[in-house]
């Protein structure tokens, strides 16, 4: 059996992944846990668009059976979407949502042009965590739980977490580093 692999997919905007939020932290600590990560620059990392982020992730990050992703706001979604067609190991879902929220740039990254479908994406996935915080000031949190719902997620609720933007993340870390021990 291949070894294990984690996946960061960012959110939009992120041009420099390795110093954006939490990401180069938690690829650092995973290294030193001897867990290959694996954290590239998106192409087209303003909008996002599914059409160009999901070939990317099947042809150069390689995702696939395993391979657990960890999305982040627009990269949850990609993450979800990915796993529509494609059988990951799990999925750690940041900031979820299902609906563009009315903002055009979202809109246009074409994850929200057709319902989500929740059964397929269990199907390809052995478990599923999300993070979500009810302060978070982009994501509404019934959004956050719509996500959970469908994707009868393992919901890691918090009240101060915001849109998780900090540097550093080690309860993600720590759920994460549960799950490969045990998959």
């Amino acid at each position: 059996m291949s070894q294990k692999r984690v996946v960061i997919v960012p959110g939009n905007g992120d041009g420099d992944v390795e110093r954006s939020n939490w990401y180069g932290w938690l690829q650092n600590k995973l290294t030193e846990k001897d867990v290959e990560c694996v954290l590239k620059n998106m192409p087209d990392p303003v909008v996002a668009r599914e059409g160009i982020w999901i070939p990317f992730m099947e042809k150069q990050l390689n995702c696939n059976s395993n391979t657990v992703i960890v999305g982040h706001s627009s990269g949850a979604q990609a993450a979800m979407r990915y796993a529509e067609n494609h059988c990951v190991l799990g999925l750690v879902l940041v900031s979820a949502c299902v609906t563009d929220l009315g903002d055009p740039n979202e809109k246009a990254s074409g994850y929200y042009n057709r319902p989500w479908e929740w059964e397929q994406i269990k199907h390809n996935t052995q478990w599923i965590i999300q993070f979500g915080s009810t302060d978070d000031p982009f994501i509404p949190f019934s959004e956050q739980k719509q996500v959970a719902e469908g994707t009868d997620a393992e919901f890691q609720q918090y009240s101060d977490k915001g849109h998780f933007m900090s540097m550093a993340f080690p309860e993600l870390l720590k759920k994460l580093m549960e799950k490969l021990q045990g998959s």
